[in-house]
C-alpha cells in the first residue's frame, strides 16, 4: 500500500517548464481550472503527478535540494541527457553506474528543481 502514486513539481513559471519536460520525455499537461491556484495535471502513462506555481521561494542552488527528488525511467539515458541539455537543463551529477542495476544521473530544470533519470542495465559497473 505504501507506494508512490504522485508527484509535484514546483516552478516560479509553470509555463516554461510545460514545454521543458513536454519535449523531453513527452509528458502532457492538462490545465486543472477548479483549483484556485496555477496547477496542471501530469500525463505520464505511469505515475501521475502535478506542476504548480511555486507558493515560496526556492533555495538558491549552492545549498542543494530542498525536494523529495524523483528519477525517471528512460530507454536510452545518453540520448535523454542530450535532449535535457539542448533544452536547456543542466547536469547536476553526471552519469554513474549503480553496478549490476542501472545507469543514474541529475539534472536541474529551468526552475532550478532537481530530478534524475536512470537507464536499467544489469551490465553496468
Amino acid at each position: 500500500m505504501n507506494t508512490i502514486e504522485y508527484f509535484e513539481i514546483q516552478a516560479d513559471k509553470p509555463s516554461k517548464l510545460l514545454d521543458f519536460y513536454k519535449k523531453i520525455f513527452g509528458w502532457t499537461f492538462i490545465r486543472e481550472e477548479n483549483v484556485p491556484l496555477e496547477y496542471y495535471r501530469i500525463e505520464t502513462g505511469g505515475i501521475r503527478g502535478g506542476l504548480l506555481k511555486r507558493p515560496v521561494m526556492t533555495p538558491p542552488m549552492e545549498y542543494g535540494t530542498n525536494a523529495f527528488t524523483c528519477s525517471v525511467m528512460v530507454n536510452d539515458f545518453d540520448l535523454i541527457a542530450d535532449k535535457i541539455i539542448k533544452e536547456g537543463g543542466i547536469v547536476a551529477m553526471p552519469k554513474f553506474a549503480i553496478p549490476g542495476r542501472c545507469w543514474q544521473g541529475y539534472f536541474v530544470d529551468l526552475d532550478h528543481n532537481v530530478f534524475g533519470i536512470f537507464e536499467p542495465d544489469e551490465k553496468a559497473a
